[in-house]
């Protein structure tokens, strides 16, 4: 915070605390909001230019840190300004009526601002912590902008003109575009293996109509040791290819390692399950239209959150379900075994799965005392706030939350009352959620299975052990090595989603049994050890993966994980601070 904004927020208290009429406390508090909010937005603004500072210095360190500050940001002005504003305002929790008045006066500051949406959610964000222990929902809404609202039509790309044919001068003035402040290693060099790489793309599509432009995102997007720049190849026959480079830096300058023009990978590369891009332009809505562009089977909502503006996506998902909810569907259990800890529910058209927390686990549960729905929660939200490494669902996660009883089955309304009492109110129009957490929806692991041929099941048996080691590279361990754990994403990587037995890697004991005698009946003594207990040559029997050739498979293509000093080194480097480097994009894309 500097000086200017931090006296502006403490000038906005002061005049709150001086004021006597009912009516000008209302509208002195929505201008408190106001203010807090335009502090937090100036900050939330800062972290792509300390993003790029950091890739151009070359601290990954700074880079993680910058990522855990930005999604940690929002929560923090909501739990420290919400308490204040309560205190100084405590009709705010005491008399509901107050807050229309108040949402009025707020919209009217708002309404043509580029950001209005943000700052409407920071609004009920307040409301919502103020709320915090009453039945008392919020809205996750915001009114659609208004035809003023600022840059509202400013184009977030830059489009460079193809003459007769691409040439290596073309190239060269996109990955310009970023405006980074140390050299190329290569310029000439990387835009001429790009050409190639382009050429050989473009002209290997059968029939392909000549591109015409090539549309670029005029901003850099930063990640972990990465930065990348985001286009797209415009056909005259109004197709799109797109084009992504990455860039890396080194002691000798910047450097392209990959152009990804495949779907697919680009869907791994913007997956919600990798840290947020700091993305170093303000017009996020044109930045997500275009990214829709590239990625128009992911839903709207989670291009938002890819790029760090996770409270608007939030909206943007509960809008995609309404709005398919309206054409007749209604929320039922999720297919396959009941979560012990989650009862889940979704529906057939459904992007997304929905859970609320057990008040008590089923009698399936086997990790002793439960400790209940406020710290399973709480798992849940760390993962939302670490860098998942590709290999970790994020968690959309809605407080007080309010949704029309006719959304729900019958039947399964009645499991949600009687499993999850605690967390779930019902009355004749509306139920109400205390805790709401919103993934993807992916396919279970062991349903992937029993339709998968060879190919495929050796597929996902390597991307399996690939998330397994993702998760480890992070200080992540599933002690529930169950395969119902894990799931196949639309185009095949395996995702960890259920989270309520995760553990940091460096708090579990690596032991083993391999160095003990045939025959020898003592207890070991790891037996007698407080805390997590691994036995990596139990992974495998751990998973109980039912296919035998799956077995064969993962045993096969992961012998690495089945050995006491895999886990141990991992174990090391975390502990010396070391940065993982994490598998992004196939070899098949680097230069």
């Amino acid at each position: 915070m500097s000086i200017e904004t931090e006296l502006a927020v403490e000038e906005a208290y002061s005049r709150l605390a001086a004021c006597t009429d009912h009516a000008d406390r209302i509208g002195t508090t929505a201008r408190l909001i106001l203010t807090v909010y335009e502090d937090f937005y100036s900050q939330l603004c800062e972290y792509p230019h300390r993003a790029q500072h950091a890739f151009e210095i070359m601290d990954p360190h700074a880079s993680i840190r910058i990522s855990r500050e930005r999604l940690g940001l929002y929560s923090r002005y909501i739990a420290e300004h919400g308490p204040r504003i309560l205190a100084a305002f405590p009709a705010l929790a005491d008399d509901p009526s107050v807050w229309d008045p108040l949402d009025r006066l707020f919209m009217a500051m708002i309404v043509d601002r580029y950001d209005a949406d943000i700052a409407f959610s920071f609004a009920h964000s307040i409301r919502r912590n103020v709320g915090r222990g009453l039945w008392r929902p919020v809205a996750y809404s915001f009114p659609p902008p208004s035809k003023l609202r600022a840059y509202s039509m400013a184009s977030v790309h830059r489009r460079l003109r193809v003459h007769d044919r691409i040439d290596t001068e073309l190239l060269c003035t996109a990955l310009r575009v970023p405006n980074f402040s140390v050299p190329f290693r290569d310029l000439q060099g990387d835009a001429q293996k790009i050409l190639e790489r382009v050429e050989h793309l473009l002209h290997s599509v059968p029939n392909a109509a000549p591109a015409l432009a090539l549309d670029v995102i005029d901003a850099g997007f930063f990640r972990d040791r990465s930065a990348f720049l985001v286009g797209r190849w415009v056909l005259a026959d109004d197709g799109i290819v797109p084009f992504v480079v990455a860039l890396l830096n080194s002691p000798e300058g910047i450097y392209a390692d990959a152009v990804l023009h495949r779907v697919s990978d680009i869907h791994d590369l913007f997956s919600s399950a990798l840290a947020n891009f700091h993305v170093t332009t303000r017009l996020y809505y044109q930045t997500c239209m275009f990214l829709f562009s590239l990625m128009p089977r992911r839903p709207f909502g989670h291009q938002y959150s890819t790029i760090g503006f996770n409270h608007v996506g939030k909206v943007a998902i509960l809008n995609e379900i309404n709005e398919q909810v309206r054409c007749g569907h209604r929320f039922q259990r999720s297919p396959g075994v009941p979560g012990t800890v989650a009862l889940g529910f979704t529906f057939d058209a459904c992007a997304y799965h929905l859970k609320v927390i057990r008040d008590k686990p089923t009698n399936s549960y086997k990790w002793g005392a439960y400790p209940g729905v406020a710290a399973v929660s709480d798992k849940y939200r760390v993962v939302h706030e670490i860098n998942r490494a590709g290999s970790m669902l994020d968690n959309v996660m809605y407080f007080n939350l309010r949704l029309d009883r006719d959304m729900f089955d019958p039947a399964l309304l009645d499991e949600i009352c009687r499993q999850a009492a605690g967390s779930v109110q019902v009355d004749q129009d509306g139920v109400y959620l205390h805790v709401l957490i919103v993934q993807m929806k992916i396919v279970p692991l062991p349903v992937f299975l029993e339709t998968a041929d060879e190919n495929a099941t050796r597929a996902v048996m390597v991307s399996l052990g690939h998330c397994i080691r993702n998760n480890a590279a992070t200080n992540i361990f599933n002690k529930d090595l169950d395969s119902r754990n894990y799931g196949v994403g639309r185009y095949g990587r395996v995702f960890l989603f259920d989270y309520d037995a995760v553990e940091k890697l460096t708090d579990v004991k690596i032991r083993t049994n391999t160095d003990r005698e045939p025959g020898e009946e003592a207890v070991p003594d790891w037996f007698f050890e407080d805390g997590v207990i691994f036995l990596p040559e139990e992974l495998e029997h751990g998973m109980q993966l039912k296919n035998s050739f799956a077995r064969r498979c993962f045993r096969e293509e992961n012998v690495d994980l089945l050995s006491v000093e895999y886990w141990r080194d991992v174990q090391q480097k975390l502990q010396r601070g070391e940065v993982p480097e994490l598998r992004m994009y196939p070899d098949s894309t680097k230069l």
